[in-house]
């Protein structure tokens, strides 16, 4: 597939019908997402684990997909990835869940660490450089997949203040994640 001026959510909406698309979509992130498991769990192959447990949740619902930042999957990859992680390090051992049900499973001598809460550490590095009021917002409506009214009940805001703090925070979490990933290239 031709991935010139397709924008990730294009090519989400495509990879329902288009494998082709998905893959390009794993060749945009999959170093920026193996970066952040690595950063977390300083080993390469659990790092690995990581991001094919990421990429096949992300797989598993791709047509769930909405778009939330101006065509960019980056926060929507982020999210799945910060949740493989935390459920890694909840359950103590390497998810995998995603890639059973697609019959993906790797290399057979898989890592055999056990998850620490030290892989958390920095894992909310960009949320956290919010306000904490567009911080929140973002974790309901992203991270807990809440829609706009139930944002706003749990806030005690309108529905429109909280589209417009998750708007503003989505786009600069978008800002800063390009930063971040040009600073590592």
């Amino acid at each position: 597939m031709n991935d010139r001026g397709l924008s990730d959510a294009r090519l989400l909406a495509a990879s329902v019908d288009d494998d082709g698309a998905f893959r390009v979509l794993y060749d945009r992130y999959a170093r920026e997402i193996l970066r952040y498991h690595r950063r977390r769990c300083g080993d390469d192959e659990t790092a690995f684990d990581l991001v094919a447990e990421t990429f096949a949740q992300a797989w598993c619902v791709r047509s769930a997909f909405r778009d939330e930042a101006d065509g960019s999957a980056a926060p929507w990859l982020y999210g799945i990835a910060r949740n493989v992680l935390l459920q890694s390090v909840r359950r103590q051992r390497l998810e995998d869940s995603a890639r059973q049900r697609l019959g993906a499973m790797g290399q057979s001598g898989r890592s055999h660490l056990t998850p620490e809460e030290s892989w958390l550490d920095g894992a909310d590095e960009l949320l956290e450089s919010l306000p904490a009021e567009q911080r929140r917002a973002v974790e309901l409506r992203i991270l807990e997949d809440m829609n706009y009214e139930g944002v706003a009940r749990v806030l005690a805001i309108t529905p429109e203040t909280a589209r417009m703090r998750v708007h503003r925070a989505l786009k600069a979490l978008r800002k800063r994640g390009s930063t971040m990933a040009g600073d590592m290239r």
